[in-house]
């Protein structure tokens, strides 16, 4: 089950890859000035994915207007998400879990998915700007998209 509404989001540190170079990311830096909505995924490179990724690259704005930052999270590595990314438009940050620890933190990681193992679960958080986990969603189905309309609710 992943983390629970009402517990302290695990701080974490990830990769994210741009044109620049490998930028880290590091979730408390937001504490105090926005909300942050995490959203796991499973794979680069596979239509529920690249769905959901373009789509919320899509509505960005809303989110910008909430006050809140969107990351993407998967364990693949930088340099494939920045190919994919670039690929298919996503202008969110798609922050790099490779080593898993931030997924296994968040309790977001299948035992086994297709035959592999350590792969995240299509998951989203909501964390208010004291690092309070407000809002928490995961399905043991990757075909499954978050509720938006709730994590927007949420964000209000």
């Amino acid at each position: 089950m992943a983390i629970e509404k009402g517990k302290q989001a695990p701080d974490f540190t990830l990769k994210h890859k741009t044109k620049d170079g490998l930028l880290d990311v590091t979730l408390s830096n937001n504490y105090g000035s926005k909300n942050t909505v995490l959203l796991f995924f499973p794979f680069a490179f596979t239509s529920v994915c690249t769905k959901e990724m373009c789509d919320i690259s899509n509505n960005l704005n809303v989110y910008e207007g909430l006050d809140a930052a969107v990351y993407a999270v998967s364990v693949d590595s930088p340099f494939a998400q920045e190919a994919w990314a670039d690929a298919n438009k996503i202008t969110i940050p798609v922050l790099s879990d490779f080593n898993k620890d931030t997924a296994k933190a968040y309790n977001v990681l299948y035992e086994e998915l297709l035959g592999l193992h350590g792969v995240a679960k299509r998951s989203a958080f909501v964390i208010n700007k004291d690092g309070e986990i407000v809002y928490s969603w995961s399905s043991d189905d990757p075909h499954d998209l978050p509720p938006f309309d709730k994590i927007q609710e949420t964000l209000n």
